[in-house]
């Protein structure tokens, strides 16, 4: 029996999966492997029943430029009793699988790492790769490099945003927009810097005080504020949804919000509307300064996961694949892709990345380093001592909406 791979997606989707998984096809096709595709991510893996089918050259070659996932995705996470008693094996044995590519962020990373412990311990001869995706760029690369999707998304993110901002210059408002980013800001910097936000509220800002609905809301405040005596009375401010998961469950229901949470025990942000719920707080502060002003909720997030991939990640997608056959033909396993900027790949071994609980932190925006500081000092606009006396015509403590006595810096 020829020897074969499977190949599995997990999480959500983001621009690129078709891309790695055809890649990876094409790649060990032409080396003489058979390539199966297994749908429902890691649940296919413990099931008796797995829906499964062959990827030949002629479906790679017609999904591999396409946004979204031709693979079916799934957030199945298994626990201790699913490996010890529906781990398929019969699945690798029957179909002579000498290796299994799993595509992800970082709960499926974290899964991929107990995969490589389970199979190391059992003695089972297969091999495992993980191939690092995720349009929140939050898997720790070295080098700064960016997880696959990233790029992508930033850039269908950008071009929403620019509209959003266009038609806040041309109306004469102000629309809050929300990013996608559970546990970083790296997306909603992106896009504020690209677009010259004059404010983007991201989790990592807080490195130097507790994060909080109301300091969230005084950053917005001190924006508007700066830009109005400033004869300046429109813009954006981009906010990462990362901020919410952040604060205090208690201080959301606070604020009138019923979270509920998934499997993971991450809150379940995508069914709430955070520019919503920011656009809503922050009228209300309006309404208590006594301040007239129009602004409107915009939520980017599902609609930048399944865009066709931009050529830089169809190019990088297709060097981590080629790069998963590299490691493997030498005999690599447990370990995670990485493309270096000369596009060399190299192993980054799970056991290195994980934390004492077996996850793969996520890598958070460097709030000191150069990206950050230089946006937020020369892009950004908001109140300074120097502006205290002139918006004492709409607040009645500037200070308080001081940038960096907000934020402790």
């Amino acid at each position: 029996m020829k020897d074969s791979i499977i190949i599995l997606c997990g999480g959500g989707p983001a621009p690129g999966m078709n891309t790695v998984v055809c890649s990876v096809a094409k790649t060990f096709l032409n080396n003489g492997y058979r390539v199966i595709g297994l749908h429902g991510g890691y649940s296919g893996l413990f099931s008796k029943n797995p829906r499964t089918e062959d990827i030949d050259f002629f479906k790679a070659d017609a999904y591999f430029n396409r946004g979204g996932s031709y693979l079916q995705m799934s957030r199945f996470k298994p626990t201790d009793e699913d490996f010890e008693k529906n781990f398929n094996l019969d699945l690798f044995k029957d179909n002579n699988i000498k290796l299994l590519v799993t595509v992800g962020g970082d709960d499926t990373a974290s899964t991929a790492n107990r995969i490589a412990k389970f199979l190391e311990a059992k003695k089972y001869p297969i091999h495992n790769i993980h191939v690092p995706k995720t349009i929140d760029n939050d898997l720790p690369l070295p080098g700064n490099a960016p997880t696959f999707g990233f790029n992508s998304a930033k850039d269908e993110g950008a071009h929403l945003a620019r509209t959003v901002y266009e038609d806040a210059r041309t109306s004469g408002t102000w629309l809050l927009i929300s990013a996608m980013g559970r546990s970083a800001g790296h997306l909603a910097l992106g896009i504020g810097e690209a677009t010259h936000c004059p404010m983007t509220i991201i989790p990592e800002m807080f490195n130097k005080t507790a994060i909080s609905l109301d300091k969230i809301v005084k950053l917005a405040v001190s924006t508007i504020i700066k830009r109005k005596i400033t004869g300046i009375p429109y813009g954006t401010v981009v906010v990462a949804e990362g901020v919410f998961h952040d604060l205090d469950p208690q201080e959301i229901k606070d604020a009138g919000v019923n979270m509920t949470y998934d499997e993971h025990g991450h809150p379940e942000l995508g069914k709430i509307s955070k520019a919503v719920l920011f656009n809503d707080i922050l009228e209300k502060e309006f309404k208590k300064l006594g301040i007239k002003m129009k602004t409107r909720p915009v939520e980017i997030g599902y609609d930048v996961r399944c865009q066709d991939p931009i050529a830089y990640d169809l190019t990088y997608c297709t060097e981590l694949a080629m790069g998963a056959y590299e490691l493997f033909a030498k005999g690599e396993t447990g370990c995670m892709v990485y493309v270096d900027s000369d596009g060399e790949a190299h192993p980054l071994y799970l056991k290195d990345l994980q934390n004492a609980e077996g996850k793969i932190p996520p890598r958070r925006v460097n709030i000191e380093g150069g990206t950050a500081q230089n946006y937020y000092a020369n892009i950004c606009q908001y109140i300074t001592p120097a502006d205290y006396e002139a918006a004492k015509a709409y607040l009645p403590n500037p200070e308080e909406y001081d940038f960096r006595k907000i934020l402790g810096w």
